[in-house]
């Protein structure tokens, strides 16, 4: 009985790192940029942009010049230089730490 349960475990284990590889392999990533003027953006197509309306999951790589604070349904996360982060359905508001005042505030909406 022992050895079945820990049979039984072992392959649902497998199944969802397998599930999680797939959907990782997958996701779109957004990135994020440094660009003057305004210091960060999103880098979408050879083009630029303050906001963003793109179907999720995705996963937010960070190419700023530092840690990008990332406010959304779930709370306040941090997105440090050449880092992913995953993000889910809802609407992220991102800054820069110690960003300036007249730095651009950027908008993603994951649907």
């Amino acid at each position: 009985m022992k050895k079945s349960l820990a049979l039984l475990v072992a392959t649902v284990a497998s199944l969802v790192l397998l599930a999680a590889g797939q959907a990782s392999a997958s996701m779109k990533t957004v990135t994020v940029v440094m660009h003057d003027p305004g210091c960060h953006w999103f880098a979408v197509g050879g083009k630029f942009t303050k906001t963003l309306s793109v179907k999720g999951p995705i996963a937010l790589a960070n190419f700023d010049e530092n840690t990008l604070i990332v406010a959304g349904p779930n709370g306040t996360k941090l997105d440090k230089i050449g880092k992913k982060l995953v993000l889910a359905r809802g609407v992220y508001r991102i800054t820069m730490v110690k960003q300036a005042p007249d730095d651009n505030h950027l908008k993603l909406v994951v649907k």
